[in-house]
């Protein structure tokens, strides 16, 4: 069992520039916790999304921690030229010591995706073959490529990636479907979704990896990821992520109000129906172990994966709730895993 974190850098309350030094500092802060790594979203013209760049953000992250890996939970593909990708991707594997790793999708939202003079219904497509492209430019020395959207002709590379072939590679699961592309692919998974449909995400990942490959060693990650707030009490947790929450919400629903439409993975409005859709606990560290602890068992993740600052969450309230629960939390999950 591993334990990571994931980041929409939604806007809270506090200046631009000082709400990235904050966020920095909590960033500092897994590092010395001992994470696996930090996941970064890719959100654009939204307050959703504070680091519409995700590798200039994360080139910062990457001079401000030591053990850390770190990467985009996702590139939405549609929205970058490979090229520059590929040369991005280089650069931050070289300037991190080799600790980057890779997430790639298609962009969560339609209306973002549009907003880059691309049609949602190619975004599928895009992803599809900016994925290859990208993969075959980060392991060759000349890239030569000819497919629907992009096509290159001795293209020389004269950056490649610290980690060879390249940094392991992630994708974000909502369905059976892409559960089985990603473990065809051999990519690392996260589900942002209820603890059942990512079992049945899971299954399906083993399945076709065994399938496709006779066992289960070397198995990608397999990743759950909830809203996490920690406090002295349950009273306490749930007072600040009742308070904090909505501003969340707010955001994620931000472009939608705008144009019209809904999200493809709906939230709930209050932190109180995250909790029920079990998308999220607040509370002692016993009460976020003992709740974990049967998202694991019902999931069957390999890997959990915490969103411990979100909406008006403080500097101050975040690096708590992530001290109360790598102290006392983390510690018992891993012993149950263990044994």
């Amino acid at each position: 069992m591993e334990f990571g974190v994931f980041d929409h850098l939604d806007r809270g309350d506090l200046p631009l520039k000082d709400f990235y030094e904050a966020r920095l500092k909590l960033i500092e802060a897994y590092d010395r916790a001992g994470f696996y790594a930090y996941h970064v979203a890719e959100h654009h013209s939204t307050p959703l999304g504070m680091a519409p760049s995700p590798s200039v953000f994360l080139a910062a992250v990457a001079q401000r921690t030591q053990r850390l890996r770190f990467g985009p939970l996702v590139y939405a593909l549609p929205a970058h030229h490979p090229l520059r990708l590929i040369e991005e991707i280089c650069m931050l594997d070289h300037l991190s010591g080799g600790r980057l790793e890779i997430g790639f999708g298609r962009g969560s939202s339609s209306i973002e995706v549009g907003f880059y003079g691309q049609n949602p219904a190619d975004a599928q497509r895009i992803y599809a073959e900016a994925l290859d492209l990208i993969l075959r430019g980060l392991s060759e020395r000349t890239l030569n490529f000819q497919g629907e959207f992009f096509t290159f002709d001795d293209v020389p590379m004269e950056l490649e990636p610290l980690q060879k072939p390249h940094p392991p590679v992630w994708y974000g699961v909502h369905s059976v479907e892409s559960a089985e592309r990603a473990a065809r692919r051999g990519l690392h998974v996260v589900s942002l979704d209820s603890a059942r449909e990512t079992r049945s995400f899971a299954d399906r990942y083993r399945k076709v990896w065994r399938e496709s490959r006779g066992d289960t060693r070397g198995m990608p990650k397999i990743g759950i990821s909830r809203f996490i707030v920690v406090a002295g009490s349950d009273e306490e947790a749930l007072s600040i992520a009742r308070r904090a929450y909505p501003k969340w919400h707010r955001s994620f629903y931000h472009l939608f109000r705008l144009y019209g439409g809904a999200p493809a993975h709906p939230r709930p409005p209050d932190f109180d129906g995250i909790m029920k859709a079990g998308q999220g606990i607040a509370g002692t560290p016993e009460t976020v172990g003992a709740f974990l602890q049967s998202q694991l068992t019902e999931s069957e993740a390999t890997y959990l994966v915490g969103q411990f600052a979100f909406g008006d969450l403080s500097l101050s309230e975040s690096l708590r709730s992530v001290e109360l629960f790598t102290r006392h939390a983390m510690p018992a999950l891993m012993a149950k895993d263990e044994g």
